[in-house]
């Protein structure tokens, strides 16, 4: 049986207590936004993630955005004003994001369920039992859904009936991270990368193997350096893999054969994202890369939030966006990384009869406030999530 390292090991563990790190974060330097970044609305979607460490982003499709707390409460929301068009409750333990095919909903379970629903009114449509805890998104494509379970195996089943179509198995190291990178589909190939440092490419018709390559190797003197779990999620842009592994290292692969391109040594396990030119990436040590994506030559470095624990990297116009564990947006130019405005999320609902009170928790490392996943963007809308489910839509425009 696989032994699962709670991801919040030692430095790591920034976000989810009161108590002062070993190893704190740097400090925010006060600084004037030259950009305008306006908050239109904020409410609680159930608990969210609460005292675990899950990655449930709100899902946007249209002017719809779907959230699920880990209770199984799942809500679809207007993402102009926040309101709730329909809610659903499972009662079971989420442990995924909602991810969709545009005619179901789906996520994933801590008791290895996969539950699809109806995209219009959240019902259940059907229901899977796989082998294991599931913790990143089922992704669809061609009719089959892929879903990785934390025991190493990959599963396809058809996304309109839940029957099994196949499984792969793969050999899994004793101790890993609290987390599993989400499989990539594209041009009928799955990618797939492992707690192992390996990227495996499956054929989405029978789940063959197609390929197998080694990116990062163990190196360290106890389980604990010797982590190298690719956690990030894999990026595939013109037919070539980005993927990172904790630890470890980041590589180009070869879409058609898995032949890296070039590698080199950096750490991640929020992840990156990519445009024509450049990969943007979140390093573990909350420094943020600009690299050229056909060598991995650096064109920047952010070192002004280090240890700040970052979420993944998102792209809004010529700006990226990262939350951090203290409830924080940060955004900063994608030319050259310089830090251009912030705002903070970061507030505890209290319930008094029928009133509503938001009010700041201040506890510097309260676990409250931590954003655990990518914000999500949508033209000039920004919505981040934090940990205890409190969802906050901002507006974002050049000053006057």
């Amino acid at each position: 049986m696989i032994r699962i390292l709670f991801f919040l090991l030692a430095s790591s563990l920034l976000g989810c207590s009161t108590s002062t790190p070993v190893h704190p974060p740097v400090e925010l330097v006060d600084m004037e936004n030259k950009i305008h970044i306006k908050r239109i609305w904020q409410r609680y979607i159930g608990f969210g993630a609460s005292d675990k460490y899950l990655k449930l982003k709100p899902l946007i499709v249209g002017d719809t955005g779907y959230s699920i707390d880990h209770t199984g409460l799942v809500v679809a929301w207007n993402i102009r004003d926040g309101r709730a068009l329909w809610q659903q409750e499972y009662q079971t333990s989420a442990a995924t994001a909602i991810s969709t095919d545009k005619k179901h909903l789906y996520f994933g379970t801590s008791l290895g369920e996969v539950i699809a629903l109806n995209l219009q009114t959240g019902k259940k449509v059907w229901q899977q039992q796989l082998s294991s805890e599931i913790l990143s998104p089922p992704v669809s494509a061609s009719g089959q859904l892929v879903v990785r379970t934390v025991d190493g195996r990959i599963h396809a089943l058809k996304s309109a009936s839940g029957n099994k179509l196949w499984s792969h198995d793969r050999n899994m190291p004793t101790l890993s991270l609290r987390g599993t990178s989400t499989p990539v589909i594209t041009h009928g190939i799955v990618v797939s990368g492992a707690d192992n440092g390996k990227v495996t490419a499956l054929a989405l018709d029978n789940g063959n193997v197609l390929w197998e390559t080694t990116v990062s190797i163990p190196r360290g003197r106890n389980e604990i350096e010797r982590l190298i779990d690719i956690d990030a999620d894999p990026v595939v842009k013109d037919g070539v893999i980005y993927v990172v592994a904790y630890q470890g290292r980041l590589a180009a692969l070869k879409l058609d054969s898995g032949r890296i391109m070039w590698v080199r040594d950096v750490s991640s396990y929020s992840g990156m994202d990519v445009d024509s030119h450049k990969i943007f990436l979140s390093a573990s040590d909350g420094n943020v890369w600009a690299l050229d994506r056909f060598n991995g030559a650096t064109l920047w470095k952010q070192d002004q939030l280090h240890r700040r624990r970052l979420s993944k990297p998102a792209f809004q116009g010529r700006y990226i966006l990262v939350g951090d564990f203290n409830g924080y947006l940060h955004w900063m130019s994608r030319e050259d990384g310089r830090l251009l405005a912030r705002t903070q999320l970061g507030f505890s609902l209290v319930n008094d009869k029928d009133d509503e009170e938001y009010i700041e928790d201040e506890r510097v490392f309260s676990k409250s406030r931590n954003i655990l996943t990518q914000p999500q963007v949508n033209g000039d809308m920004a919505i981040a999530l934090t940990r205890e489910g409190l969802l906050s839509a901002y507006m974002v425009s050049e000053l006057d």
